[in-house]
């Protein structure tokens, strides 16, 4: 198995990307998120998962584990495959993903091309125990967590610079937080100031 490719970024696309690792290039499907990890770098780290087929071999590379345990837990789904899994990896990052399965929220998930109502039911029905924020393995809720807090500050200065109260905005955020664990900084900007 492939850990990770670490090497030149000697190709750049919104779904591949070809590292280059000691003379040899590498292509590796990559999400959405991914994509706009990589753009404007020389070099990179990919996450590998390989899948290997009766007819090939073929890698799907993550700017974070994060992503590519996701997206190994979203292949254990019947009629999910690596292409599908990157679809929704595309559509939506770690944390609103893992928010949006926790939740039960099949209308997000059905709204992903080639996602359709007994799929993403499926998906919410295997996965919601697996996932770190429904009692699974420790590393993701901890990213999780960073990443929430990162939000909140980002967002709470955002609504300060518009000229909110930073005390009162810290509160909002912090209970949109609560409400909507994995929100973007955007979504809880957008939250807050229907609140505020």
């Amino acid at each position: 198995m492939i850990e990770y490719i670490k090497g030149e970024l000697a190709e750049l696309s919104a779904t591949y990307a070809v590292v280059e690792c000691c003379g040899v290039g590498y292509i590796a499907n990559i999400s959405l998120n991914t994509y706009s990890a990589l753009q404007g770098k020389k070099e990179c780290k990919l996450y590998i998962s390989e899948v290997i087929r009766e007819d090939a071999h073929v890698l799907f590379g993550f700017y974070s584990k994060e992503e590519r345990e996701l997206f190994l837990l979203l292949i254990t789904v019947s009629g999910i495959g690596g292409n599908t899994a990157r679809m929704i990896l595309s559509a939506y990052s770690p944390a609103e993903l893992i928010s949006i399965i926790s939740q039960g929220n099949v209308n997000s998930l059905k709204s992903v091309k080639g996602i359709g109502l007994k799929t993403a039911q499926r998906v919410i029905v295997d996965l919601k125990d697996k996932l770190p924020s429904a009692g699974g393995s420790g590393e993701l809720q901890l990213d999780l967590g960073v990443n929430n807090s990162q939000v909140a500050e980002e967002a709470v200065s955002a609504l300060t610079m518009l000229g909110f109260n930073a005390q009162a905005s810290s509160k909002v955020v912090d209970a949109i937080i609560k409400e909507n664990p994995g929100c973007t900084v955007e979504l809880a900007i957008k939250m807050a100031l229907k609140r505020l």
